[in-house]
């Protein structure tokens, strides 16, 4: 039995921690986290082989062609335009059509992925972007991986890079903007369960402020 009506969004810098958080988050609320599942989900949905997930995953593409993508959003798919369509934008048409049929099934947490943008029109969305100091990063990611302390750094800012062009490219907001969430959590002032304790409060304090309003 799940304790919460509300789909979490996650948007968060690597080395934030920001996953384990939603895995901590996701334990205590009794809901299911979606992470890599999100692409194995899309591909199973749309028929596109999985491994183009992987290699398009949260990665800026290369082209100009938003507006198409837009133009698709708007129109539906006509026929010529999704075949003509280049195979990133079709990735990512797959994904956002899968996000929502995911939280259509009812509350759980995803992470990364446009999701926040994917479910822009949903109620029940509690839109989240976790980030950290640099220290609090190149320390997590460097024991991770056991990498010295400059590559740790460099992977961290060429993955935030990506992360960050990838959500500017499709969606209508910026990444890591506090305008584009419903609230940004400093995971290297809270700890990891400290922001996971401030996440449950602000679900908490969602679904309260939802009730006065029924």
């Amino acid at each position: 039995m799940t304790k919460t009506n509300t789909i979490i969004t996650i948007g968060r810098q690597y080395g934030s921690g920001g996953r384990e958080i939603g895995y901590m988050v996701a334990e205590k609320l009794g809901i299911k986290l979606y992470d890599q599942e999100m692409l194995d989900r899309a591909a199973k949905d749309s028929g596109i082989c999985q491994e183009l997930f992987e290699t398009h995953d949260e990665k800026p593409t290369n082209s100009f062609l938003y507006s198409l993508v837009m133009d698709t959003y708007s129109l539906g798919y006509s026929v010529g335009g999704y075949s003509d369509m280049p195979i990133n934008h079709k990735v990512f048409l797959a994904q956002f059509n899968s996000i929502k049929k995911i939280a259509d099934e009812g509350p759980c947490i995803l992470v990364g992925r446009c999701a926040d943008y994917a479910l822009e029109d949903y109620p029940n969305v509690l839109r989240l972007f976790i980030h950290a100091d640099m220290d609090a990063k190149v320390r997590r990611i460097a024991r991770k991986y056991d990498l010295t302390d400059s590559k740790a750094k460099d992977l961290i800012q060429k993955t935030n890079k990506r992360r960050a062009s990838y959500y500017n490219y499709y969606t209508n907001k910026r990444w890591g903007d506090a305008d584009s969430y419903d609230a940004c959590l400093n995971s290297s002032m809270l700890g990891l369960e400290g922001t996971a304790e401030a996440i449950l409060k602000l679900v908490e304090l969602k679904e309260s402020d939802r009730d006065k309003k029924l």
